[in-house]
């Protein structure tokens, strides 16, 4: 709580010694997004970085669509073998199967029921696997944004904007280091290019 407090003043101090430049355009605040304040802290809106940047336009977006895909394909796989093993019960209870067909039927309903089921785990850890790569990517890209940005170390203080409550917009350098995360994701993406 006292850390809290602690940084909530220093960043107070800091926004008095910043330039008001509330008025810019949009196109003049990217392009001047990392010069705008004089202070010593800043932030960054991390989360709107990650989700309009390029790496996740181009790989994020299908990645969430291939996790939600199987995740829909694993509900219908399991309702379907729900309203099998149903209408074999019921089958059963009208004495239309004998119960040597039915218990073969169960049996062979419980085969496929843990075939799916291993079948959909080993999908799961992949899917979970190339979502970690993922996050780590996109954390990787933005921490070296930020180090580009802040290789003269004239921020003393970067913060990530989920934690503030009210900050002067001067402060904010999101288009810079969204700008940053995009480059150094086109140069990652032609260096791979030109390793094949």
């Amino acid at each position: 709580m006292k850390k809290l407090l602690f940084m909530a003043m220093v960043a107070a101090a800091s926004m008095t010694a910043c330039d008001k430049q509330n008025a810019q355009a949009p196109a003049e605040a990217a392009e001047s997004a990392a010069e705008v304040c004089t202070g010593e802290i800043v932030y960054v809106h991390v989360e709107a970085v990650l989700a309009e940047s390029d790496l996740y336009k181009n790989e994020g977006a299908a990645l969430q669509e291939k996790t939600q895909k199987a995740q829909n394909s694993w509900a219908q796989r399991e309702k379907n073998l729900q309203a099998e093993a149903a209408k074999l019960q019921e089958k059963y209870q009208k004495g239309l199967i004998t119960t040597n067909d039915a218990q073969a039927q169960q049996e062979n309903i419980q085969r496929r029921i843990l075939s799916y089921q291993n079948s959909a785990q080993k999908e799961a850890r992949t899917l979970e696997e190339e979502n970690f790569v993922f996050t780590n990517r996109a954390q990787d890209l933005l921490q070296r944004a930020v180090e580009e940005i802040n290789a003269d170390k004239k921020y003393k203080f970067i913060l990530n904007a989920s934690a503030l409550i009210d900050a002067d917009t001067t402060l904010n350098i999101t288009p810079a280091v969204l700008a940053k995360v995009n480059e150094l994701y086109a140069a990652d993406k032609a260096a791979e290019k030109a390793a094949k």
